[in-house]
């Protein structure tokens, strides 16, 4: 198989552009027999022979993060889903496929951390520059989508942190230098999760690693100063760790005594925090003692206390007020007979557990009970994430400090513009600021929105327009069916906030006034249809010879006026038989002759006869002000043509004398007489292309009373000729309308005849 570079720690380079908002449950993994093996199977064929782009064998990667699962606490399924995750990126359709081998859960999972890998990389890649500086604005992006992963599934990220380190750990252990933005990542982004999560297993060695790539010349000096004196501060450490163990059994407090191992960041930090030299760094020495019970730490700090020299200030009770994260421990710092500065860390075995695993232990044990989360009972999923989203938010409210204030001020912003809530199945719904309980059902889904008619906020009823606020958790009260209140577009009352609520809205209203429309469309094509004796005609066939896809097209046009009636009855009637030149079309009666001539029929004056009878000709159908002639006819009295009409010019070299001067009249006022005019239009042949025609005479005010249409396939895809009758009171204007119509698209030329 043939090798393919990918993104580091990134199993989707080529997962496309996804998006976050999915549908995955945060509930546990169903168990399958040999859900690991199986995965590791199903996958290695896919990866065993593909490699990141930092150098390493995926499979091999794969394996490194499954080992870390392990450690962590991550449950067989967890692991499995590391296998699923790295073949996404290889199948055609891994939602569909993994779904089938191994269930609907566990390709969720895959799926949604591919895309959170994919964002994360894009994102990480575009502000490689930005992700360099100290400023909380350059995390925002990275620390919202991990919010979002995880408000979706505690796991993805699980599977996020795990693949991080790895990484880490591959670039330290082939000797090569990480990318700068991804390391300024993982120490400002990934290692601050784990750490509100409670995972600081992976938060030190996340941080440490980070570190040295980040600053080298600072980690490897005060890796030498570690160094220098191990030898002779781990046998003084085991001596002392050894005689407190016990000290403290023969004192009748049942205790075991660790040693603590020392991290690189976490010393820099101090020493840059409160300017202290490297010996004057506390932690350098630390041991852990891990007590029987909560009464069994106070006893183990009160004999500490009594045996060393407490220093003052350094003392703080996190069993009483745990940390932000859950983190409970008794910290104190003693100075033993040579002044020698230790620091005690004191706690129980579940504390320890939670201290090293947080939210992955918590998650590994099916009833939390004295493991609960934040130093509560979690005996529920619900509890639970209840409890992380609380750390988030607190997170997301540690970067609002100072640097924060600068990116507001830049206009960058950052979480100051969304809240999160919960839904009441603990999944987490992000909103903009201010959205009230409308926003929030929309958000959720569209129908629930519409129906929406009450809510809940952390179980009490409150009025629509009520702001939330982050972490409530919001119930929809709602009725089986219905629509939204016209009020709720009302920006002074206040009911929504977000715009794809709003829009939701409008577009519900809007569907709902053209079902009326098409409605009275349909009424008046049904009437004209038992009019014209065509009930048995189809709808649809109708619209189809009208240019219209669907009948409903047809309705709309006809409901909003934009299509005359009289165009359907034209085109439902048989047409008319061919008419020789002799057939004329009578238009109104004559009025009385003036001083000057004498007036015939259609507004025309014949000159020098009196009331003569006048027909306009339907072969050439003038118009004022068309230049006109009259040709005298037997028993019809006088046809009147257009000057350039050929039958008129045939039938007047035949019969020269029969020929008579002719001129429209000009009322002083207009009496409303319309003449009708041929239209020829040639065009491309495609679907609405009457239609769209059809509507430009309709918004002109020029009544259409006649249509004939033919199409002909040829080497331009197609031609249609559509020869339009329409009515006018000036040809002059119809003019106008022909410009209009020639820019209606595949329209080559329109022209009267």
């Amino acid at each position: 198989m043939k090798s393919k570079v990918v993104g580091p720690d990134d199993p989707t380079a080529s997962a496309g552009t996804p998006s976050l908002i999915v549908t995955a449950t945060a509930g546990s993994l169903p168990e399958q027999p040999r859900a690991l093996a199986r995965a590791r199977a199903f996958a290695e064929p896919l990866i065993a022979s593909e490699i990141l782009d930092t150098g390493e064998n995926i499979l091999a990667h794969a394996d490194a993060v499954v080992a870390i699962l392990r450690t962590i606490g991550g449950s067989e399924e967890m692991q499995a889903a590391t296998y699923l995750v790295h073949s996404c990126q290889h199948l055609n359709k891994p939602q569909e496929v993994i779904a089938k081998a191994f269930g609907a859960n566990y390709a969720a999972l895959a799926v949604e951390t591919t895309k959170l890998v994919y964002v994360q990389r894009q994102t990480r890649s575009a502000d490689a520059k930005a992700q360099l500086q100290d400023d909380p604005a350059a995390q925002t992006e990275s620390v919202r989508k991990m919010l979002l992963a995880f408000s979706r599934d505690l796991r993805v990220v699980m599977l996020r942190l795990a693949s991080r380190l790895q990484t880490l750990r591959y670039y330290a252990a082939s000797r090569q230098a990480a990318p700068l933005a991804l390391a300024h990542e993982s120490l400002h982004v990934f290692a601050p999760l784990a750490n509100r999560l409670g995972i600081w297993q992976i938060k030190w060695e996340m941080e440490d690693l980070a570190f040295r790539f980040l600053e080298p010349e600072t980690y490897k000096q005060t890796a030498r100063l570690l160094d220098e004196k191990r030898k002779e501060r781990e046998v003084f450490m085991e001596a002392l760790r050894a005689q407190l163990e016990r000290e403290l059994n023969q004192n009748g407090i049942a205790a075991l005594v660790q040693g603590r191992p020392k991290h690189i960041y976490s010393i820099v930090k101090k020493m840059r925090g409160k300017s202290l030299d490297f010996d004057q760094v506390f932690d350098i020495r630390a041991l852990r003692v891990v007590a029987a019970d909560v009464k069994g730490c106070y006893a183990a700090l009160g004999f500490v206390h009594s045996r060393f020299a407490p220093v003052a200030g350094e003392f703080d009770d996190y069993i009483a007020k745990p940390k932000a994260n859950g983190y409970q421990s008794l910290h104190t710092v003693v100075r033993d007979e040579a002044g020698r500065a230790v620091e005690v860390q004191i706690r129980t075995q579940a504390m320890h557990d939670h201290a090293e695993h947080g939210v992955a232990a918590h998650w590994a044990y099916k009833e939390a009970g004295t493991k609960g989360y934040s130093g509560v009972s979690a005996s529920s999923e619900y509890d639970a994430k209840i409890a992380v989203l609380r750390q988030l938010l607190a997170w997301e409210r540690d970067l609002s400090g100072p640097a924060a204030q600068r990116a507001r001020d830049a206009n960058q912003g950052l979480f100051e513009d969304r809240i999160y809530v919960l839904t009441p199945d603990a999944a987490i719904v992000e909103l903009p600021q201010g959205a009230t309980t409308v926003d929030f059902a929309y958000s959720v889904h569209t129908s629930l929105g519409h129906r929406c008619r009450g809510a809940r906020v952390d179980g009490i009823m409150v009025p629509l327009n009520t702001p939330l606020q982050n972490g409530q958790t919001i119930e929809v009260i709602t009725v089986k069916e219905g629509g939204p209140s016209r009020d709720w577009l009302n920006p002074e009352l206040g009911f929504l906030s977000s715009h794809r609520a709003k829009s939701k809205v409008r577009a519900w209203f809007n569907a709902l006034a053209m079902e009326q429309t098409v409605a009275k469309g349909r009424e008046a094509v049904e009437k004209l249809l038992q009019r014209e004796g065509k009930t048995a005609m189809k709808l649809n066939d109708l619209a189809l010879q009208l240019g219209f896809k669907t009948a409903d097209d047809l309705f709309e046009v006809v409901g909003k006026d934009e299509l005359s009636l009289r165009t359907i009855e034209n085109m439902l009637r048989p047409p008319e038989p061919v008419q020789t030149a002799d057939d004329y079309q009578p238009i109104k009666k004559a009025r009385q002759p003036d001083k000057s001539s004498k007036r015939g029929k259609g507004n025309v004056l014949v000159v020098g006869i009196d009331s003569l009878l006048t027909q306009l000709a339907r072969c050439c159908k003038p118009a004022p002000p068309d230049e006109i002639l009259g040709f005298v006819t037997k028993g019809k009295g006088v046809s009147i043509h257009r000057h350039d009409c050929s039958n008129f010019r045939n039938m007047a070299s035949g019969s020269p004398d029969r020929v008579i001067e002719v001129e429209w009249s000009s009322p002083k006022t207009p009496d409303g007489s319309v003449y009708p005019v041929d239209v020829a239009v040639e065009a491309a042949d495609r679907q609405g292309l009457l239609r769209d025609i059809s509507e430009v005479f309709a918004k002109e005010k020029m009544n259409v009373i006649g249509v004939q249409t033919q199409s002909v396939k040829d080497n331009r895809g197609g031609t249609a000729w559509m020869t339009f009758t329409v009515e006018v009171a000036q040809s002059g204007r119809l003019n106008q309308v022909l410009g209009i119509v020639a820019e209606v698209p595949g329209v080559r030329s329109a022209r009267r005849r």
